[in-house]
């Protein structure tokens, strides 16, 4: 035999050994969640050792639908399914054909496994394709606060003094809850989170480049806030109470009961607490341009006194149709009566003298209603993620203002006209619409079809009464049909998408097409023409609108392995950001007669295209998350303040000149920056989380002849620590400092802030006794001074001032075992992954 046809004849056995060693494989395949959340684990290790043999040794990583397969020939295999920060398993299995393992659910990790509680003991994050997804632990310093109070603990997240939430130091963030625009989170206003106790949530999705699955509303992103709902069959729960100075009592209860047929839910709680801030403004005026200052500088010195008492309750009933469908009904309904009461004493200079001073008390009664009723339908086709969902919405509120405005003189050198009472009636009535529907199709190996569509229809009515003191007669009290008015405004969006995800080889891809079509409608209902509002405000304003604008919203996200523990991600969208309601209404405020907020009708969407290029890298004890971002916006808000004569507005304010802030659209506002966090575990006794975000926009635009381009440079960074000290009592610190910041017209001081807390298990490990303190240094206060050629002013405003609280929780039937909870649920977590 020639040497040729040797070679041939190896050829050959070489190729029958490959293909009778290939078809001899067997494949191992298997899903991987979350066992507190029931979400897929994305990037989980499979690793299976050959018992025989340590060395021969194969494995793989999940998808992003938890789904993994991995081929090994015929064998005793030892198989280890982990993922960092949760307790690993470990099976032994003889293969001789298929084997699907099911769904394995992975327990976050402890010390030890009777140390596993049913709330992970600190936060946790995971990454996705196009989310970072915060599982909120215990967060001591959280206990008695609010779902506020949470979300300022959670990376790249701020809430600033007065309760606005930004992503990476932009306030456009879309909040959801469950994945859908819901009352709870007041449609648009935060007051609603600064009620809620920060119990109630189970995690919070960052969603810095959505995927088209979302509403494209929100230029910095979409905070989606999943509530808990307990999944351990039987009746358990746990009651939750407060105290704390200024004064604070609180109590809320979560309830459980579940069979096999039907889940019962409920979360309770009143809260009843005295927010106690401050205000000093300093301006000084400058003659310039067309007005004349009445006065060259005004001092307004306020002390506020909040007495906020909410009631609040979310019911729910899961009710499975099968072991594959289920169909939940929610109805949420709270109820809010507080007062509010703010002293400004202004006093007014004219050449270096004080000329003029009153002390203005504003009394402000508040009752708001709120209900929403939801229905969610399920229908699971397999356990590879094929699923049908259906979602049905409605909510309803209404708010009524009373207040009651009385300034005095107390010192007067002019013979200043006395400046009339009045009284206030604000009625505002909102109804909103959801109809959603989701569709998911996992096809071949690791790719997955989604397509869907959400409706969304809202209606704001805002009723406004001015009625003014007669000075004849100061209790006869007269409605001022110029200042009295009524703005009816919709907004209706509907939206189509589709997406499609796919993994090649270490590459995982979600591409994404969102269609939108937003209508926005307004009527102003007031005594006065088109041609009086522009001459009292200065601009046009068009008392009936109605704008259409139709949008295409491309998303794209990318993932690349560099490895099991290490991986780079790429995110583009487009997004969208709707003027609000209060943005719209052209009447201002009547808080000061000196200093005044007015909307803007002719406002026009924003639209923005972001890009974010992000690193994760795991190991054993420490997980670190980076990114870096950019993001271009046109149409840009921006409230610019200005100087201007209010007439039409009554013997208080008619001639005098006052500063207006307005939000008006800018031609661009560009963001870069770059974000990096850290959590690390050193030691059993010791937790530590950290993270740091930098960034910087450029704005450019005029308004009203007027160049608002500007440059701001800030950051902000958090460092939170928990240590386990003898006796059980864990010890945990916040700090917080949000960088000095600037605009186009003013500077704004950094700001720290620090909070302490300490916790100890009782009554068996059933009970939690916690005290903590919120805002140590009482130096959460924001300082700016603002500058332009009309007036230059130094303020300073707290919202809240230093809080004490002492809470007290009590759990009863909540095993701290999760073995426990396995052995009693036994089965597969019901609960799957909201996505809106």
């Amino acid at each position: 035999m020639t040497m040729k046809n040797n070679f041939l004849l190896g050829l050959l056995l070489l190729f029958s050994t490959l293909t009778f060693a290939q078809s001899s494989n067997y494949t191992i395949t298997g899903k991987v969640v979350d066992k507190d959340a029931g979400i897929p684990l994305e990037y989980a290790t499979i690793t299976v050792t050959d018992v025989n043999n340590a060395e021969d040794v194969e494995g793989g990583i999940t998808d992003t639908s938890g789904n993994f397969k991995v081929e090994v020939p015929a064998g005793k295999y030892t198989i280890k399914i982990e993922y960092i920060s949760f307790e690993p398993i470990i099976l032994t299995k003889t293969i001789s054909g298929d084997l699907n393992l099911g769904t394995t659910q992975l327990e976050f990790a402890a010390s030890n496994l009777d140390e596993v509680t049913v709330v992970a003991e600190t936060t946790t994050v995971d990454i996705r394709l196009d989310k970072k997804i915060y599982n909120i632990g215990k967060d001591l310093t959280t206990a008695g606060g609010t779902v506020s109070d949470a979300l300022n603990n959670v990376p790249s997240v701020s809430v600033d003094v007065e309760g606005s939430i930004s992503l990476r130091g932009n306030e456009n963030v879309r909040i959801l809850i469950n994945g859908k625009p819901s009352a709870i989170a007041g449609y648009g206003s935060t007051d609603v989170l600064r009620q809620l106790p920060a119990d109630a949530i189970e995690r919070v999705e960052v969603i810095t480049s959505p995927s088209a699955r979302y509403d494209a509303e929100g230029t910095a992103g979409i905070l989606n806030i999943i509530l808990r709902k307990e999944k351990t069959l039987g009746f358990n729960g746990s009651i939750n109470t407060s105290v704390g100075n200024p004064d604070l009592a609180s109590i809320s209860a979560n309830l459980n009961l579940r069979t096999d047929k039907f889940n019962v839910f409920n979360t309770t709680g009143y809260r009843y607490s005295s927010s106690p801030g401050n205000g000093y403004f300093d301006t000084q005026y400058n003659t310039a341009g067309d007005v004349t200052p009445t006065y060259g500088r005004i001092i307004e010195d306020r002390d506020i006194q909040r007495l906020n008492r909410g009631f609040n309750t979310n019911l729910g009933l899961e009710y499975y149709l099968s072991d594959e469908s289920s169909i939940t009904g929610t109805v949420f309904y709270r109820n809010g009566n507080d007062v509010d009461e703010t002293t400004n004493l202004t006093q007014s200079f004219r050449d270096a003298s004080k000329v003029l001073e009153t002390t203005r008390i504003e009394r402000q009664k508040e009752k708001d209603d709120r209900y929403q009723f939801s229905l969610n339908y399920i229908n699971r086709f397999n356990d590879e993620g094929h699923q049908l969902t259906a979602d049905v919405q409605y909510a309803t509120s209404e708010e009524i203002q009373n207040t009651f405005i009385n300034e005095d003189i107390t010192f007067d050198t002019e013979n200043t006209n006395p400046i009339i009472a009045e009284r206030l009636l604000t009625n505002e009535k909102q109804n909103e619409y959801l109809i959603q529907a989701d569709y998911v199709l996992p096809f071949g190996e690791g790719s997955q079809f989604e397509a869907g569509y959400r409706g969304s229809f809202e209606n704001e009515i805002t009723d406004y009464k001015v009625n003014q003191e007669q000075i004849a007669n100061s209790n006869d009290f007269i409605q001022n049909d110029t200042l009295t008015n009524n703005f009816d405004y919709t907004q209706n969006v509907n939206a189509v998408y589709t997406q499609l995800g796919s993994k090649f080889g270490d590459f995982s891809v979600l591409a994404g097409l969102r269609l939108e079509n937003t209508q926005l409608k307004g009527q102003i209902g007031s005594a006065l023409t088109e041609a009086e509002l522009q001459d009292i405000y200065g601009f046009e304003i068009n008392t009936d609108f109605d704008n259409s604008y139709l949008g295409l919203f491309p998303t794209l996200n990318i993932t690349y392995e560099l490895n099991d523990r290490e991986n780079v991600t790429l995110g583009y969208n487009r997004r969208i950001n709707r003027p609000r309601g209060w943005f719209l209404n052209p009447f201002p405020d009547r808080s000061s007669r000196n200093n005044v907020f007015q909307g803007n009708p002719n406002l026009q969407p924003a639209f923005s295209n972001a890009y974010d290029l992000g690193y994760l890298k795991r190991w054993d004890k420490i997980t670190l998350t980076s990114s870096v971002y950019f993001q271009r916006e046109t149409e840009s808000f921006e409230v610019v303040q200005e100087i201007i004569e209010l007439q039409g507005q009554g013997s208080n304010t008619n001639g005098n000149t006052v500063i207006r802030s307005i939000p008006v659209n800018l031609s661009s506002n560009e963001r870069i920056g770059a974000e990096l966090g850290v959590l690390y575990n050193p030691a059993k006794w010791l937790r530590l989380n950290g993270s740091f975000n930098f960034f910087q926009f450029n704005t450019e635009g005029f308004f009203n002849d007027v160049d608002y381009s500007a440059k701001n440079t800030s950051y902000f960074a958090r460092f939170s620590s928990k240590v386990s000290l003898p006796l059980g009592i864990d010890w945990q610190t916040n700090a917080n400092y949000r960088g000095a910041s600037q605009n186009a017209q003013s500077d704004t001081d950094g700001i720290l802030s620090i909070d302490l807390a300490f916790s100890k298990d009782v009554f068996g490990d059933n009970g939690t006794v916690s005290m903590n303190v919120s805002d140590l240094l009482n130096g959460r206060k924001r300082s700016q001074i603002t500058t332009n050629d009309l007036f230059t002013r130094n303020s300073e405003f707290q919202w809240r001032q230093r809080q004490i609280n002492l809470s007290f929780v009590y759990r009863f039937n909540q095993r701290k075992n999760e073995n426990q909870r396995n052995r009693q649920s036994g089965g597969e977590d019901d609960e799957g992954d909201y996505q809106g």
